[in-house]
């Protein structure tokens, strides 16, 4: 069952999701000891943009969503829940919308290693597959 809706970012988008991406992450970023510059917020931001998403629940924007699919497999690039909208439980439906949708595709993700969404993924069924100096690198099999 589809409960959200996930909206191709447009252009206009950009400012919104600038702002809730140093919202969400920023926290994480440096609590594991990276510290961005305005440039390179826009640099991740600008990365593979045409795979944002702009997510909507009962006619209201609540995040984001960047992931791509291929044949194989769904990469998750970014989940960022709007602050107001945290600890409702929307991340984990996102997710789970994801992977509902996902027939026979493992999907991949990483996640920061001091992040605690890192608990939600293992308790979708994620594994750890691998790790580099600050995240995770997850996959489950749909």
């Amino acid at each position: 069952m589809k409960i959200f809706e996930f909206i191709q970012a447009k252009e206009a988008d950009w400012d919104y999701l600038l702002q809730l991406r140093k919202l969400t992450m920023t926290p994480h970023l440096e609590r594991s000891g990276q510290f961005l510059t305005e440039k390179e917020h826009h640099l991740r931001l600008n990365d593979q943009y045409d795979c944002s998403f702009l997510v909507r629940y009962k006619e209201r924007i609540i995040g984001t969503l960047k992931y791509r699919q291929t044949d194989n497999s769904v990469e998750i690039m970014q989940i960022q829940i709007h602050p107001v909208h945290q600890q409702q439980g929307f991340g984990k439906a996102i997710i789970q919308q994801v992977l509902d949708g996902a027939k026979a595709k493992t999907v991949l993700l990483t996640v920061l290693k001091n992040n605690q969404a890192l608990a939600l993924y293992l308790r979708l069924g994620f594994n750890i597959v691998g790790e580099d100096m600050y995240e995770y690198h997850m996959q489950i099999k749909c």
